[in-house]
């Protein structure tokens, strides 16, 4: 039970002991008002704070008590505090502590009486029964209260480790976000500004004098789009080629790109289906796919000839390049390339297919939900 709940109930059963003795004006009345008050005195100011703290704990037990001990004996009435004193000795005592305490107060208002009456030895054999009726009751509720204790200390505990928990996770699912974004701005320099450059550095590097004006062109074209890419990246905006494009003719300028630097000699782009609008994400994937394998044909296949499909189809989306180059096995690494364009389809919910053979060209196929 809540705090708050047991200083209602010692408010309300010292209050209403204290206002019963107040009508009795007998002569020690004021003693046993007294007693009363500094019982809630010292369980406000003290015993509030001292909960399970050993020795305090003690030493607080032992004065309320003694308070009891002397309201009861100036006035009989006092005895109904008894009802306030044992749910706090078994709210701030140990269990063994606190039975012991409990039996002492109980003794109290017997042990009053017969000092404040000189009742003779039936006194004794008439309430003691009740003694041990009350001290009985009353280690019973006070078991009650501790295995409440117990579970609220419990319950409060998990609260703690779950709010610990949800902090924990908290702290693992932003640094998975972290990396996750890092992974995909990663991807995205891979495919846009690395991929650029290498076109840049290939066309400069082309020893035909008569095209070189033809590559001079195409760098500075490449450089300018690397750029437009560049600030699309800090901004976090769609990229350049489809910022005024749609999709297909996205595609189409990259196919057109790489058959003009002349590797493959033959680029073909076309689309199946009826075109439609797709969400930027899919789109953008769909875009860097192009873009790494075109990449990835000209740094390695050797090709001549390359076919690029587009194929739009009831509740998905078809993406087919290939190449009739030399191909690799399937033990050979692919590099960042294939393990980027995997990434990106596993995010947009897709599958990436690569099936190549040494000597009979490379087919990647991606396919999205759309």
């Amino acid at each position: 039970m809540p705090q708050g709940f047991w200083d209602l109930f010692f408010a309300v059963v010292l209050v209403g002991v204290g206002v019963t003795v107040a009508f009795e004006r007998g002569p020690d009345t004021a003693y046993a008002e007294l007693a009363i008050v500094a019982i809630a005195g010292l369980y406000g100011l003290w015993g509030r704070r001292v909960v399970r703290d050993g020795r305090a704990a003690a030493w607080y037990a032992a004065t309320i008590v003694l308070a009891f001990a002397a309201g009861s004996y100036v006035v009989g009435t006092v005895n109904y505090v008894l009802f306030a004193v044992c749910p706090m000795l078994f709210l701030i005592l140990t269990l063994r502590k606190a039975i012991i305490a409990v039996v002492a107060a109980n003794l109290v208002p017997i042990l009053a009486g017969y000092v404040r009456g000189g009742q003779d030895y039936e006194f004794v054999t008439v309430y003691g029964p009740i003694f041990v009726m009350t001290t009985v009751v009353s280690a019973g509720f006070g078991l009650f209260i501790t295995r409440v204790m117990g579970e609220s200390q419990e319950r409060a505990q998990l609260i703690t480790e779950l709010e610990s928990s949800r902090a924990e996770v908290g702290r693992l699912s932003h640094e998975a976000g972290v990396a996750a974004e890092r992974t995909r701005l990663a991807g995205e320099i891979h495919d846009t500004l690395a991929q650029g450059f290498t076109s840049i550095i290939t066309l400069l590097q082309a020893a035909d004098p008569k095209l070189a004006d033809e590559r001079l062109r195409l760098a500075v074209e490449t450089a300018k789009e690397n750029l437009a890419e560049s600030r699309a990246l800090v901004a976090a905006l769609t990229p350049s080629a489809l910022g005024t494009d749609s999709l297909p003719d996205a595609l189409r300028r990259q196919v057109t790109r790489a058959a003009t630097n002349g590797t493959p000699a033959t680029a073909t782009f076309r689309t199946t289906g009826e075109p439609r609008h797709l969400p930027t994400a899919l789109e953008v994937v769909l875009l860097r796919t192009t873009q790494e394998a075109l990449t990835n044909i000209r740094r390695h296949a050797g090709a001549t000839e390359v076919t690029v499909v587009l194929a739009y189809a009831v509740g998905r989306v078809r993406l087919t390049v290939r190449d009739n180059g030399c191909g690799f096995t399937g033990g050979e690494s692919p590099g960042f390339g294939l393990n980027g364009m995997r990434s990106r389809a596993e995010q947009a919910g897709g599958t990436l297919s690569v099936r190549s053979a040494p000597g009979q060209g490379t087919t990647v196929e991606l396919e999205v939900p759309a």
